[in-house]
């Protein structure tokens, strides 16, 4: 379901698919609000979550309902599986309405007015780029103009319909594919939060796959802290490159994408895993990560996307017209320039230093 994109400096584990790790330190009604913290792997990434409350949240019990969740969205959004609800949809030739949840309209809906608010360059339809190009394989494919000219009459997310009244969607053409990992992480961050809420926890931290969501204080009362990571491919782990207070208590996003990660060469040139629906082809600019801070993980993770197709110019000119608090790392040869959007600078949610 998501793709791997380089995210926001977390600390990693490496577990079993599917498993959940648990450190468990119980607190009694009598006693005093103590850190829980639980950890997983999910949906090909890792994800850790830390939440403290007064009243007593057992984590055996979140981590089933995390359990739970997380089995019904890689059942309904995951393209690694044939038998999930987008898989099914994908394979099937028919242009007659289908039926479809409530959240994958929602998902549908907001790419649509993303895509058109991003200038095209947010698309969820973009997946047969990545096949033509080689980026979902270890070679890569440099195709001619005819080629990319070809696949880009098969894309395009104005090609589906949707009928949210009647929770239904349709295709136009009928080898129209989508795939949502573009919003995946946020979605899986936006659902595990709202289980956190419900069993009565208001401060947490849920980071999944890097990307995050922050609600409330530390258990000592500090704000929490985390990091933009450094725009570097190391073999050794990852390194933060500059530091995030959250100030605001009532839930900040932090989503971001990055090119450095993943790439191929060919001779001298280097190609980018960052395409532009527009062009059919990877991005040439030097903007090498972009973090986004919202109040919705989906929309952010999507922006952050986005920023990366749109480059540090249009970008920014985007940013500033859809009023999103944006932060650009940009490689200047050997070193890097960051720099921020109007509504991050004057953001007083979050500080960074």
């Amino acid at each position: 379901m998501f793709t791997h994109s380089p995210k926001l400096l977390s600390k990693r584990s490496y577990v079993a698919a599917l498993s959940l790790s648990a450190i468990v330190m119980l607190s009694g009604c009598s006693q005093a609000p103590k850190l829980q913290k639980i950890t997983g792997f999910a949906e090909g990434t890792s994800y850790h979550v830390t939440y403290w409350s007064k009243q007593d949240v057992p984590v055996a019990k979140v981590t089933e309902q995390f359990n739970k969740k997380l089995a019904a969205i890689d059942k309904e959004y995951s393209t690694y599986r044939n038998d999930s609800y987008i898989s099914k949809f994908n394979h099937s030739t028919s242009t007659q309405w289908q039926p479809a949840s409530k959240d994958f309209i929602y998902m549908l809906s907001l790419a649509k007015k993303l895509n058109k608010d991003s200038h095209g360059c947010y698309d969820p339809t973009i997946q047969p780029l990545y096949k033509l190009w080689g980026f979902q394989g270890e070679t890569l494919n440099v195709p001619s103009a005819e080629q990319i000219a070809a696949i880009k009459k098969d894309i395009g997310i104005d090609k589906i319909e949707i009928d949210p009244v009647n929770l239904r969607i349709r295709k136009t053409i009928p080898q129209l594919q989508i795939d949502l990992s573009s919003m995946g992480e946020g979605y899986a961050i936006s659902q595990l939060s709202k289980i956190l809420e419900a069993d009565g926890v208001n401060n947490y931290l849920v980071e999944f796959g890097g990307d995050m969501k922050i609600k409330g204080r530390k258990l000592e009362g500090q704000k929490w802290r985390v990091a933009i990571e450094q725009p570097i491919a190391l073999k050794d782990g990852i390194r933060p490159y500059t530091i995030v207070n959250i100030n605001a208590e009532d839930g900040v996003s932090l989503n971001t994408s990055g090119t450095y990660h993943h790439n191929f060469k060919d001779g001298k040139k280097d190609y980018s895993h960052i395409l532009d629906t527009r062009t059919g082809a990877p991005v040439t600019h030097n903007l090498v990560s972009a973090s986004v801070f919202g109040h919705n993980p989906i929309v952010s993770d999507a922006w952050a996307t986005s920023m990366l197709c749109l480059g540090p110019v249009e970008g920014k000119v985007v940013a500033n017209e859809q009023d999103l608090s944006v932060y650009f790392i940009q490689s200047e040869g050997k070193t890097f320039k960051s720099s921020e959007s109007n509504a991050l600078k004057s953001n007083k949610r979050v500080t960074l230093s």
